[in-house]
């Protein structure tokens, strides 16, 4: 029998979006437009596993500015599993970001592969489901991103991820479909939150907030902009227990949970402002 022929290779852009289709198949319920926002995060940070030119396997692999890469989107297809095409594009990936503090965001059954190539757990991140609607806050100082320098909104945006991402964060709030609104408080950007459409409702992500009643009011601005039978998911990390609180106050289930994890020191972040996080797939 003729040996097939297994390659690794980067991902064009409309590779980006089967990627984002096997996604979706596993259940991840990815947004609409992810795959135009994720690219711009690192156009050569997609990954794909071809055997005798099939795509077969993918992988993210995104490399931050300075010392911080992102693993993600880590899928065979599953006819294809348990047979090295996986670990091998997998090392690929790593092979990508080395030097880097990668961090990933695993389901829990993984947790120990993962530990083998390095990783060590930081802490547990926990989607929440619930539903939409409601009423819109009368408070002016909720506005809609569009209208604030894009400067002010990167400046506030910074200590919240361990390095810069302008070129993503502008697709992000800039996504056909979502909703990316601010929160002032004494003229200064205190907050924002973005809403998009998935595959299934909303995901509410992120939603930084210098407070708890600031993202309080956030929160609801951003689930008034869907209709009260859409769903909505909110990512969280177990940290924050006014994140915790925010969702179990309006009614949302723990549906699913992923271990953060890091090759290095677990980042220095603010978790007590994040209420939701941006990604699991890239950060």
């Amino acid at each position: 029998m003729q040996q097939k022929h297994y390659n690794i290779r980067t991902m064009t852009r409309e590779e980006v979006t089967l990627a984002i289709e096997w996604a979706a198949q596993e259940g991840w319920n990815p947004g609409l437009h992810d795959a135009a926002c994720y690219y711009e995060a690192d156009p050569d940070g997609f990954l794909m596993g071809l055997l005798d030119g099939e795509p077969i396997a993918c992988i993210s692999a995104i490399r931050y500015a300075g010392s911080f890469g992102f693993v993600g989107f880590y899928i065979v297809k599953p006819q294809y599993r348990g047979q090295g095409y996986g670990i091998q594009l997998w090392n690929a990936a790593l092979d990508y970001l080395k030097g880097r503090n990668i961090g990933l965001d695993g389901v829990l059954a993984q947790q120990d592969n993962y530990m083998k190539s390095g990783f060590k757990l930081a802490y547990r991140n926990i989607r929440y489901e619930g539903l939409g609607g409601g009423s819109q806050p009368e408070n002016p100082e909720i506005i809609p991103l569009d209208r604030l320098a894009f400067d002010a909104l990167a400046a506030y945006e910074r200590p919240f991820f361990p390095t810069e991402r302008p070129e993503f964060i502008k697709a992000w709030i800039n996504q056909p479909g979502c909703h990316a609104l601010g929160i002032m408080r004494n003229g200064t950007l205190s907050g924002y939150g973005v809403i998009r459409p998935c595959r299934k409702g909303y995901k509410i992500g992120p939603l930084f907030a210098d407070s708890q009643e600031l993202a309080e009011s956030l929160f609801q601005a951003l689930k008034a902009k869907v209709e009260a039978s859409d769903a909505i998911y909110l990512d969280i990390s177990e940290l924050n227990p006014a994140a915790v609180e925010l969702a179990e106050r309006h009614k949302m289930q723990l549906v699913f949970e992923t271990s953060r994890m890091y090759t290095r020191e677990t980042p220095e972040l603010p978790l007590d402002k994040i209420f939701g996080i941006t990604s699991f797939e890239i950060g």
